[in-house]
């Protein structure tokens, strides 16, 4: 669920939807969300001083509360 979430907002946010990935890799206590945008897409997806990249994080932590899992997201470049 929370995959289909970070990937839903991206590709609302970014000129470049098809640049859009997620990756989960799943552990025991924490899942972490690995997200990829085109290139010039990437500033759209953090924001001025990291606030939309704040933002996403703070739901999914709040949809991950229903699994009690803790959930990390990584922008990478």
């Amino acid at each position: 669920m929370e995959k289909d979430l970070v990937e839903y907002i991206a590709k609302s946010l970014v000129d470049d939807p098809n640049g859009v990935n997620v990756n989960m890799i799943e552990g025991e206590k924490s899942t972490i969300l690995e997200l990829r945008v085109s290139e010039g897409d990437i500033g759209k997806v953090i924001g001025k001083h990291g606030r939309i990249a704040k933002a996403i994080r703070t739901i999914l932590s709040a949809a991950a509360t229903k699994t009690g899992k803790r959930v990390v997201l990584e922008i990478l470049d």
